[in-house]
């Protein structure tokens, strides 16, 4: 997930209401909520590509709060992509250049960190030299590809790999800061592993689910999207069986981290609908697709055959991910879920979140990462998951 658009805590307990968007440049739509989970506040990539980063720490703020340990805790997202640059680097070059570098990531990306570097809090590791800075990689991916680039050369015999490994961890500590090994905290001290374990999240109790036909259903396999660098296995499942897990686990509790393609038309963060209408954009009058954002229209019937066609012709691709904190209906009965950012509060009309139809979500999901307990047990048990 790489998509590079664009601390205040605080406790989010509350859809936008129908009115709140209605009143908005003439919108139409109006909501019902049909359930509302406990959120973070929205922050801001700005200029990277860590929306990887930011959405899973927003999700793993959520269950904080669901498993009742606070709503005090603010993790860092520029820890989780400071470790997960020198990861990427060294498996750059031990793969001879051969797979991907760069800012994306993924969920299995963040799991990774927790279960072996630990978290901690945004107070003690912000990723910036003043805290009033914006987040913007740009130039440290740069430098970071060009001390790479001698192991991709077809020519490179050797490789001096402590050399490259140390010269990427020297810039990221320049660029970001070092990662702290011990710190106060609220009164505590703190390394990043005892932290993790005070914000009772384990790392074995998270899984992935996808759903594509080019692999068996109910196995395990490698999402085959260049962020997947490490090649993490993801449970594949019919797409009704997602449709399932994702509306259970919302009305059940539990919100999950979603992977999804934002390079659809009907994907409008600006006037916050994220839409696949039924009547093809090829076929609207120009009237008619100014009016997308203003009112409801039929959605889409999203098949397995749909989703498989648009993966396989690169019209869905891993490009951001994102956090879904609940589900409403609009005026229509048509379902949407309700999908916190991390472009800021001032880029859309629903201060960094939008509603995203269940055809869109259904369509675009390239993965989600979810609490293994929120899966429906009957589909748990086809995949071998042990709640």
């Amino acid at each position: 997930m790489k998509n590079n658009l664009l601390f205040t805590f605080f406790l989010i307990s509350t859809l936008f209401s129908a009115q709140e968007l209605t009143n908005k440049k003439g919108s139409e739509y109006k909501f019902t909520t049909i359930k509302n989970l406990d959120g973070t506040a929205v922050q801001n990539q700005n200029v990277t590509g860590t929306c990887w980063s930011f959405s899973a720490l927003s999700f793993f703020e959520s269950e904080i709060i669901r498993l009742g340990k606070g709503k005090e805790f603010n993790l860092s997202e520029m820890f989780v992509a400071r470790k997960a640059y020198s990861l990427k680097a060294d498996n750059f070059i031990r793969m001879h250049g051969k797979t991907n570098f760069g800012e994306g990531g993924g969920f299995p990306d963040v799991i990774n960190v927790l279960k072996n570097y630990g978290m901690v809090p945004e107070e003690a590791y912000t990723g910036k030299k003043d805290v009033k800075d914006q987040h913007n990689h740009k130039l440290l991916e740069t430098t970071l590809i060009n001390i790479l680039r001698p192991a991709a050369l077809p020519e490179t015999q050797e490789i001096d790999f402590s050399f490259l490994h140390n010269s990427v961890n020297a810039v990221c500590d320049e660029f970001l800061g070092k990662a702290p090994e011990k710190f106060d905290f609220k009164g505590k001290s703190y390394t990043p592993k005892t932290y993790a374990e005070a914000t009772g999240l384990n790392p074995n109790d998270y899984v992935f689910l996808t759903s594509f036909t080019h692999h068996p259903f109910y196995s395990k396999f490698v999402l085959e999207v260049p962020d997947n660098w490490n090649w993490e296995l993801m449970h594949n499942i019919p797409l009704n069986e997602l449709q399932e897990v994702m509306a259970s686990a919302i009305n059940t509790g539990f919100s999950f981290a979603w992977a999804a393609d934002v390079s659809e038309k009907g994907f409008m963060f600006r006037d916050g609908i994220a839409i696949v209408p039924e009547t093809p954009y090829s076929a609207m009058t120009d009237e008619e697709k100014k009016s997308l954002s203003i009112k409801p229209v039929k959605q889409l019937t999203i098949t397995q055959e749909m989703r498989q066609k648009a993966f396989d012709n690169y019209e869905t691709q891993d490009d951001h991910g994102m956090h879904v904190l609940g589900m409403v209906k609009d005026q229509n009965n048509t379902n949407y879920y309700y999908v916190k950012n991390s472009w800021g509060k001032d880029n859309n009309q629903c201060d960094g979140y939008f509603y995203a139809s269940e055809s869109y979500v259904l369509y675009k999901t390239t993965s989600i990462m979810i609490h293994k307990k929120a899966i429906p047990a009957a589909i748990a048990k086809k995949l071998g998951i042990t709640q």
